[in-house]
């Protein structure tokens, strides 16, 4: 046969190819990255109990956080004046969701006190307790800025794969129905029904946690996103205040001029005080995170900045009149974490960490049955 009569040999649509890579990718990326996923999601449903947890698992700290006003300022006085000079950077005030004192020192590691004395009444950190482990595998891998590093290239990852598979499952309108049925066998079709059916009607949810979570990691990006897409500049930077050495701090004016500033009348009225700053080596300012009226962050956005040797308030910021940017990037651990909409919303959370790991083991059940035909 003379060679330039051969029949020419069929090239694969463009399309399919893609449709072919496509598949590929989303198999082994979940194979591999999907595995690192599942772990972290699955970290996540537990640390959307952690507030009721901590609290189950230590007694001591179910205390009463209704103290009066000297009280609560003596036991902040006697808090920093010990344990400022042994790490702490910052101190959330009782309330009554979390009835103690809580201290951040590094390291991951916290300590507790109680709101009307200041007596120390538990240490933790990522060596003595599952939680606050789990919750440095959920934010850091266990391995720091590095850890953290990696699991923003996994969020990636995840928003990849779930889009992946929304492209691979989408069908033609005639095959809908069938597309959503789940079947009990035989296995290949049932791992295959139930990985898709499954993972499509919570796509919407498992998405919003792998888009948060990935927006979390990668903050300044998306903050100059949000900002950029609205047209917003940057907000102006904290006041600034020399140390002195020549004077002590005042607690009790500090907690007052707090107290006023959220008080009726006051600039941020109704706003609940939330975490302390303390004061660093080069400045004295004292700095409160506030939680305004319709924040959804559970320790707020909104900023009270105090001159702790006169007991003045500086400047406050209240989060809910900044611009629709600033806002949608304030709204992303909230709903990341399961703090807005109540019990419902936590609930949904929680089962949303378990989808990650469902599409991982039903997805490995289906290859290996496919496989082995």
């Amino acid at each position: 046969m003379n060679i330039s009569q051969a029949p020419a040999v069929p090239h694969k649509p463009k399309p399919r190819r893609m449709r072919a890579a496509l598949k590929w990718l989303h198999l082994w990326l979940g194979l591999s990255l999907g595995t690192v996923f599942a772990l972290v999601a699955l970290s996540g449903t537990v640390l959307s109990f952690q507030r009721e947890l901590g609290l189950w698992a230590y007694p001591q700290l179910q205390r009463d956080a209704d103290v009066a006003p000297a009280q609560r300022a003596q036991a902040l006085e006697r808090i920093v004046a010990h344990w400022q000079g042994q790490g702490m950077t910052s101190l959330d005030l009782p309330s009554d969701q979390f009835p103690v004192w809580q201290g951040y020192f590094p390291n991951n590691e916290r300590r507790y006190f109680d709101p009307a004395s200041g007596e120390l009444l538990l240490t933790r950190n990522t060596g003595n307790d599952l939680i606050l482990w789990l919750r440095d595998w959920h934010t850091h891998l266990l391995a720091g800025k590095n850890g953290e590093q990696v699991l923003g290239a996994v969020g990636i990852a995840a928003v990849f794969m779930l889009l992946s598979g929304l492209y691979l499952w989408w069908p033609r309108w005639s095959a809908l129905a069938a597309s959503l049925k789940w079947y009990r066998g035989p296995p290949t079709r049932r791992w295959l029904s139930w990985h898709r059916g499954i993972g499509l009607w919570l796509l919407p949810l498992t998405l919003l946690a792998s888009l948060t979570g990935t927006a979390m990691v990668y903050d300044e990006v998306a903050r100059s996103a949000l900002r950029a897409a609205f047209s917003e500049a940057k907000p102006p930077k904290p006041p600034t205040l020399a140390a002195r050495a020549d004077a002590a701090l005042d607690w009790a004016a500090v907690l007052r001029a707090a107290d006023a500033a959220v008080a009726p009348g006051g600039p941020m009225a109704g706003a609940q005080l939330r975490r302390i700053g303390l004061p660093k080596k080069d400045s004295g300012l004292v700095t409160i995170r506030a939680r305004a009226v319709g924040e959804w962050h559970p320790v707020g956005r909104s900023m009270v900045w105090i001159d702790p040797y006169r007991g003045a308030v500086l400047r406050t910021l209240d989060s809910t009149r900044q611009g629709p940017g600033a806002r949608a990037y304030e709204a992303i651990y909230p709903l990341h974490g399961g703090f807005v909409g109540g019990r419902v919303w936590q609930v949904l959370i929680a089962l949303t960490g378990l989808m990650p790991p469902f599409l991982l083991v039903t997805g490995f059940l289906f290859w290996r049955r496919r496989r082995g035909r």
